[in-house]
């Protein structure tokens, strides 16, 4: 049949073309009997789905069923363990090892004090260095905590959004001081203040200012450092602090949707800073629900970008995410079932489509994970990804009436929410709701609220059904005192060292900047490369903008 006499491409036509002009791995893509199986399946020839456009093919709008036609045959998740504890030089060890076991990516977990832009030797940083994450206190601790492990050929994403703009920097000069070529380096900051005010309460100022510094970061990663992405909207923490899985979703999505209304106050084009945004989501226990919430997010976040917000190219119209299982879901009795609970929340993940993975250690319940437990929750997601065949097909649930009617009414209760934050906006605008929202306390009275309403007692094997057993108790990782130790004595070497006129006018010159509207991240750059430590950068913020007080609620 020649062109003029064939008929009008279809949407299967144009993921048949995708999939064909795509680079694609050279692996096998038979079931473990050695039967071939198709890239990906739908309706016969022919067959009308009403709706259907909804669901779609994979790489097509709304990507409900992935943003590649090619799905994990072009390129499987990137196995990224969070991973940080105790010193710099602890969890340099940790990173050599996870990657050595066949870890693609970082992903730097911060102790409790840095999460706050303290240092180490801050008198309410007592007891808590090291406990949560790995303490950083200047440029120095980056150099150590990737010492060996080159930046420019490693994608790094960084948990921490209150201070997160001086963690970037410092990350910046460790860079720059291993030779990289800045404006080639690849990764996530999570930067998401939003959420901080939702659930997780690690802020430094009032919303404002914290909205003036991701702006100033989206600007200065899109002119200097493209491929990094300064935002990933975190809906993670929204989940753990109890709210469900539909709640989860909208509070999500509204506050990404917050931030691209950010960078177009800036005067950005959101074809160019939106790709740039990146999301992270809870997996949790509920197989199939997890499953349809990833689905919906991608349907929803593609067609607000391109009918609300006036993305025109797919990239910009794409939902990326990074998933972790769900820590809420692990128990202390009979911690051994958590390595279950981590396999199936992990597999929802990769059905659902993520891009990016970390599973949580079977003992993280308890404490931070030790070696082995690492060792083993890596293993997971390897044995998911190199022996159950889930890589061989995009979207294999697609279809299902189950999973559709799930992922439609999930979709729809994200709607309504995000309708109702409109509403309490002034203008009319997300991000005005969102703030309204949590001046009010709306977002933490909405997840409390679902907690009183939730009936029922679900069972948990191990706590509550099941509870016979026959384990020993897990040795497990404990975080010596001497680590808090060492690192006041590195602090104050260090200061001890530096040239303080330098870090003085660099911190002046700061503050200065924060008088205009000149963008801060260079001169927060330069404070960064004279040493000045990152209790000393948010400290000079806060006595210019004033620290942020949550509001009582009743």
């Amino acid at each position: 049949m020649d062109a003029q006499q064939a008929g009008p491409e279809t949407s299967r036509d144009r993921w048949q073309r995708r999939f064909d002009q795509a680079a694609k791995r050279d692996a096998d893509f038979t079931t473990l009997s050695g039967l071939e199986v198709d890239p990906v399946y739908g309706p016969p020839d022919g067959a009308v789905v009403p709706d259907f456009d909804r669901i779609g093919w994979p790489g097509e709008f709304p990507f409900t069923r992935g943003i590649h036609a090619t799905g994990y045959r072009g390129k499987p998740w990137t196995v990224r363990q969070f991973s940080g504890f105790g010193n710099a030089r602890q969890t340099n060890e940790r990173y050599k090892m996870l990657l050595a076991a066949g870890g693609a990516g970082l992903s730097v977990a911060f102790d409790m004090p840095t999460l706050m832009g303290r240092d180490s030797d801050d008198p309410r940083s007592l007891g808590e260095v090291g406990h949560c994450g790995v303490a950083i206190d200047s440029a120095a601790d980056m150099d150590v905590l990737f010492e060996g492990i080159p930046l420019a050929g490693t994608t790094t994403s960084m948990t921490i959004s209150g201070p997160a703009v001086p963690i970037f920097c410092m990350y910046l000069v460790a860079a720059e001081r291993q030779g990289a070529d800045l404006s080639k380096l690849d990764g996530t900051l999570q930067t998401d203040i939003f959420k901080e005010y939702i659930a997780q309460k690690e802020w430094l100022f009032e919303p404002e200012p914290h909205l003036r510094l991701i702006g100033d970061l989206m600007q200065y990663c899109g002119q200097n450092i493209p491929r990094y992405k300064p935002l990933s909207v975190s809906g993670y923490h929204i989940r753990e602090a109890g709210s469900t899985a539909a709640q989860e979703l909208a509070f999500t999505l509204a506050d990404g949707f917050g931030y691209v209304e950010l960078g177009l106050s800036r005067g950005l084009d959101v074809d160019e800073f939106a790709p740039g945004l990146s999301f992270f989501f809870d997996a949790h226990i509920d197989f199939f629900e997890e499953i349809a919430k990833f689905r919906a997010a991608r349907r929803i976040w593609a067609r607000w970008l391109r009918d609300v917000y006036g993305a025109r190219t797919a990239r910009a119209q794409w939902l990326r995410f990074h998933t972790q299982t769900a820590g809420v879901s692990l128990t202390a009795p009979q911690p051994d079932n958590n390595i279950v609970r981590t396999a199936v929340e992990a597999l929802a993940a990769v059905l659902g489509g993520t891009n990016s993975l970390h599973t949580n250690a079977l003992d993280e319940v308890l404490a931070l994970p030790g070696e082995a437990a690492a060792e083993t929750a890596l293993r997971t997601q390897q044995v998911i990804m190199e022996e159950t065949g889930v890589v061989n097909v995009s979207d294999p649930l697609g279809g299902s009436w189950y999973v559709e009617a799930l992922t439609d009414r999930l979709e729809a209760e994200a709607e309504a929410i995000f309708a109702r934050i409109r509403e309490m906006s002034p203008d009319g605008s997300m991000t005005g709701g969102i703030l309204q929202g949590i001046e009010n306390g709306w977002f933490t009275g909405e997840i409390a609220d679902q907690q009183k309403l939730e009936k029922g007692e679900k069972k948990i094997v191990g706590v509550n059904t099941h509870t016979g057993t026959v384990a020993q108790p897990l040795e497990i990782l404990r975080i010596s005192p001497e680590v808090e130790r060492e690192q006041v004595k590195v602090v104050a070497a260090r200061r001890a060292e530096r040239d303080q006129h330098a870090v003085d006018a660099t911190l002046a010159a700061l503050v200065a900047a924060a008088r205009t509207d000149a963008n801060l991240v260079p001169p927060m750059l330069d404070a960064a490369r004279a040493e000045a430590t990152l209790g000393e950068i948010c400290g000079a913020l806060r006595a210019e903008w004033g620290a942020y007080a949550e509001p009582a609620a009743f």
